[in-house]
């Protein structure tokens, strides 16, 4: 008997592959198609060596992000999968795909946090470099970074998903990899994810050891005018020409022509050195008005992803994951899943809102006791659901509807040319631009062939003028703002 038990056979390279191939597969059909391609695609299997199972991974963000998350469920299967194999070890592999030994990180460099310390252990914001010089340089204060804006929680729909793995990308890029898209251009409208995945990002590059930082558009400037100040202008650039990866959000806030002037050489120093560079603003790179033609032109030289409004599928994934987390908080919270969908479905505007609906919904479970239902809901939420979003009117598109309908052209209205055949359809296009955008009278002036604030007053009172005399004009006036907001 014990002769035949020393001669069962070990698992074969086949056999091992086969059950490396099941777990992979239970993995993706339980987590789904979006979490499995992020984070297990590039987990592969090296060896199974009696009892453990060794896995391996290119970068050690992922081998921290899956040790901290998903290390318990993957020993979990294969030990269902395999009685013998009780335990699984992540290694780093080289780039032929041999698993290497561990790297001896460079000081400063935060080790990756183990399984189970991720709420102890606070997350890495901003790493202070050490310049080739004969002293250090101070610390840059990075922007605070929200432990709860990670990966995990930013929810993954059509409207984003482009963004994300533009995202997962730089993320998952060894230092010694050139950067693919530089920058990285997100812009989205107001409470749509893009300040949740820079932050992400930001922690998960910080964790995996790069020195990155995360900065606001007015941290940004604080930090130049404070420089100039105190006569450390020099040591400000020294600090920020010396991180791996620049993470700016909120770009269209940047003003001052001199605070603009040094982003710009910032940029252009980090982009050709081949250092990471990520921004986010409300708008394109060609709808940053105030900025400077040189930063939009480097902006818009790189990836620009815009993330759209979110689906209905999107917005009951976000719900979902906010009410686990109520949940976490209030273990006696429940809402039926109808209530849930519905709140999907009224509920159109942004994330923020979702998160509010959410917390209203908390609210009247606790204070009330009852149980809620659809009509509840609908009280709860009453100041979130909005049956009309209007349009977001462009200066561009006003340009060139104005142009089109008095037959000239759109170069024409931001020409210098004065004859009335363009003087009168320029100011109105003028007019309509302070109608129908939030751009100040210097902004639209600037959008009109570099025209002074005061010309711009000029048109809007002209045809503000008109419109009361003029019932034809007035009906024009009219036609194209309905045109324009349809």
């Amino acid at each position: 008997m014990l002769a035949s038990l020393r001669l069962s056979p070990e698992p074969t390279a086949l056999d091992d592959d086969s059950l490396w191939l099941r777990v992979r597969t239970r993995l993706r059909a339980e987590l789904g198609d979006d979490i499995f391609t992020s984070w297990f695609a590039r987990l592969d299997l090296v060896a199974v060596d009696g009892e453990v199972a060794q896995l391996s991974v290119p970068t050690r963000f992922l081998k921290s992000w899956l040790q901290g998350h998903y290390i318990d469920r993957i020993e979990a299967i294969y030990a269902e999968e395999h009685p013998h194999v009780r335990r699984v070890a992540i290694a780093l592999r080289e780039a032929g795909g041999r698993a290497a030994a561990p790297v001896r990180p460079v000081a400063p460099v935060p080790q990756p946090v183990p399984a189970g310390a991720g709420a102890e252990r606070p997350v890495p914001t901003v790493l202070v470099p050490v310049l080739a010089s004969s002293r250090p340089a101070e610390p840059f204060e990075s922007s605070p970074l929200d432990k709860r804006l990670n990966f995990a929680a930013f929810q993954v729909g059509r409207s984003n998903v482009l963004a994300h793995s533009a995202a997962m990308q730089i993320v998952q890029a060894t230092p010694d990899d050139m950067p693919v898209y530089n920058p990285l251009y997100v812009h989205s409208a107001v409470g749509l994810g893009k300040t949740h995945l820079l932050q992400a990002t930001a922690q998960a590059l910080a964790t995996a050891g790069r020195r990155v930082t995360y900065l606001t558009a007015e941290k940004f400037m604080y930090g130049f005018v404070a420089a100039l100040r105190s006569q450390t202008a020099l040591a400000f650039k020294e600090n920020l020409r010396a991180i791996d990866i620049l993470v700016i959000d909120d770009v269209q806030f940047l003003n001052g022509k001199q605070t603009q002037q040094e982003f710009c050489h910032t940029l252009n120093a980090l982009i050709d050195a081949g250092k990471q560079v990520i921004v986010a603003a409300d708008r394109g790179p060609a709808d940053l008005e105030t900025m400077d033609e040189r930063i939009q032109s480097r902006l818009a030289g790189g990836l620009v992803v815009e993330i759209g409004a979110l689906d209905e599928a999107l917005r009951l994934k976000v719900l979902e994951s906010r009410i686990q987390a109520a949940k976490l908080r209030l273990p006696g919270f429940a809402l039926a899943p109808e209530v849930v969908a519905h709140v999907a479905r009224c509920v159109t505007s942004n994330g923020r809102d979702l998160e509010g609906a959410v917390n209203r919904l908390v609210a009247h479970a606790t204070l009330s006791g009852g149980p809620l239902d659809i009509e509840t809901a609908e009280t709860a939420i009453r100041d979130l659901i909005r049956t009309h979003e209007p349009k977001k009117v462009k200066i561009e598109d006003i340009q060139r509807l104005v142009a089109n309908h008095y037959n000239v052209s759109r170069a024409d209205i931001l020409s210098s040319r004065r004859t009335a055949t363009v003087v009168r359809p320029r100011q109105i296009a003028m007019y309509l631009s302070k109608m129908l955008t939030l751009r100040s009278l210097p902004e639209i002036g600037r959008r009109f062939g570099g025209r002074d604030h005061t010309t711009v007053l000029h048109a809007v009172r002209k045809i503000d003028g008109l419109v009361t005399r003029d019932t034809s004009l007035a009906g024009e006036i009219d036609h194209l703002k309905r045109m324009l907001q349809e």
